[in-house]
């Protein structure tokens, strides 16, 4: 079941990504309830998408740069803060992740629609996703990777 808080910002980000020019994924906690399985506490909603897409949604829905600086483990060639809906989205491109001493990319190969309220959203495939989720090697990401495998 799907939080109100969490549809409703769901089906304003399916709206203002419906003119995306490229493929854009929904990805940590909010991936994981659209698969589904329970994820625990949903504070924000995290969108990758090509940086093109993200220049625009600047422009148009005045997005803050304003990154986590606690967040060390995870970098971004770009990042925007929408924090209009019930929840912040944070879209970010060229999304890496830190594993060890190097910098992996975190980009989907697989691509799921979820409908909500007539809304397309796209996360990756429930394997993909569990796969990001432990690459992230964050407990609260270990511990949805493991309710989608439940």
């Amino acid at each position: 079941m799907i939080e109100a808080a969490l549809r409703s910002t769901l089906v304003k980000l399916a709206a203002v990504m419906s003119s995306a020019d490229e493929p854009w994924w929904i990805i940590g906690s909010a991936a994981v309830a659209l698969h589904g399985a329970d994820a625990g506490d949903i504070n924000d909603v995290d969108v990758l998408l090509a940086k093109g897409d993200l220049e625009r949604l600047k422009r148009e829905l005045r997005l803050a740069d304003r990154r986590d600086p606690s967040k060390v483990k995870f970098r971004s060639s770009a990042f925007g803060l929408w924090s209009h809906p019930a929840l912040p989205v944070e879209f970010m491109a060229d999304l890496e992740v830190k594993t060890g001493r190097r910098w992996v990319q975190v980009l989907p190969q697989t691509r799921q629609e979820v409908v909500i309220d007539s809304h397309a959203l796209y996360v990756p495939e429930k394997a993909e996703l569990i796969t990001i989720l432990r690459r992230f090697d964050r407990e609260k990401d270990i511990a949805r990777a493991a309710a989608l495998n439940g």
